[in-house]
């Protein structure tokens, strides 16, 4: 089953439905932009976290910011692949691995070995905002996604 593309105005606003709640979910999301996580892989999560849950909203934003910051292209359009391609650091390769895993979460939770993966490339300050950023971007998402909240309109 398909389901319509949506268009126009999403479905609620939240900043004026909840005010105080969005306002504490977007200065959250702002202290992380102070953390010592490196930008360009900021953008590279929040990007794949919203493909992964199809939040057209986010996947819009968050590439037209990681172009801004000079994200190259190819690394934006691969990022869905990221495994085979061989544009991403392997320190990338870790961080991207664990967001997917706490995007997905199973049963399982996040396992010892992906965990590891990205305790042996970050500090815990670095790590700290990892896992405030993936979760962050997961809440977002799920406002965007049920209430259609549209992509930018771009000329």
């Amino acid at each position: 089953m398909t389901t319509p593309a949506h268009t126009g105005q999403p479905r609620l606003d939240l900043r004026t439905a909840a005010p105080k709640a969005a306002k504490a979910l977007y200065a959250a999301d702002q202290a992380i932009l102070t953390s010592p996580l490196d930008p360009t892989l900021r953008e590279l999560i929040k990007l794949r976290v919203s493909q992964l849950n199809h939040c057209v909203h986010c996947i819009d934003l968050h590439s037209h910011d990681a172009l801004d910051m000079g994200e190259k292209l190819d690394r934006i359009l691969q990022l869905s692949a990221w495994r085979e391609s061989a544009l991403f650091t392997p320190a990338e390769r870790a961080a991207l691995e664990y967001a997917e895993a706490a995007t997905k979460l199973t049963e399982h939770g996040v396992s010892d070995e992906i965990w590891a993966g990205v305790r042996d490339i970050m500090s815990d300050e670095e790590l700290g905002a990892l896992v405030v950023q993936v979760a962050l971007m997961n809440a977002f998402n799920r406002f965007g996604v049920p209430l259609h909240m549209p992509a930018k309109q771009r000329d």
